[in-house]
């Protein structure tokens, strides 16, 4: 994961957010007495983030988008052969995802935690199933052709792009997102897997009802 990769990202969704305050109409300020206080809004609600794909599992079962509806979902991009981003936000997610299963079981049930190869030359359905095993059973990882990667890489606004060849073969330059869908696929928030799973647990409290 590289800066141009992080600027990309963070400038794409930034250009949604600002475009979808541009559309809010302009709401007059009512009395004090007749005031409500409003629910917090998603932070991506209405972004243009998500879509139909198409790829297949540890398994090679085809697995496609419109097969988790009613689900929640936590989506991530990365590879396996990733030596220290992929799996340093993984654990975060996952030990966060984890955290929010003990405190809130019936709702951890309803949602789906899924990880997208960006590294389909290499990351076969074995390999891929391997990987997500290690982060325990719940983590669904998902790999498919080069073609497939890339449409559902462009539905969730992810950059990736071959990176520098190493000794061990070559690395992936790639976004760093770990996205929350509510159960009709509509972006709701970014994961703050930065900070930890503490800050990944509140967050899922704070969203998945």
């Amino acid at each position: 994961m590289n800066r141009r990769a992080m600027t990309y990202q963070y400038s794409r969704i930034a250009k949604l957010a600002f475009g979808l305050a541009l559309a809010a109409p302009v709401i007059m300020p009512l009395a004090a007495c007749q005031q409500q206080p409003q629910a917090e809004s998603p932070p991506l609600e209405g972004a243009a983030i998500g879509g139909p794909f198409t790829l297949v599992d540890k398994n090679g079962k085809t697995v496609t988008w419109d097969q988790f509806k009613g689900e929640w979902r936590i989506v991530y991009f990365g590879y396996t052969f990733c030596p220290d981003a992929c799996p340093l936000d993984v654990q975060a997610m996952m030990r966060g995802f984890n955290l929010f299963t003990k405190a809130h079981p019936d709702l951890a049930a309803k949602v789906q935690p899924i990880f997208i190869s960006i590294d389909p030359a290499r990351d076969t359905p074995e390999v891929i199933g391997e990987w997500t095993g290690a982060f325990g059973p719940r983590l669904m990882g998902l790999t498919g052709t080069q073609e497939q990667v890339n449409k559902a890489a462009d539905a969730f606004a992810v950059y990736h792009k071959r990176g520098a060849d190493t000794a061990g073969g070559y690395l992936m330059d790639h976004s760093r997102i770990s996205y929350l869908m509510d159960p009709n696929g509509k972006p709701i928030a970014m994961l703050p897997t930065d900070k930890g799973p503490e800050a990944v647990a509140a967050e899922l409290a704070k969203w998945v009802k």
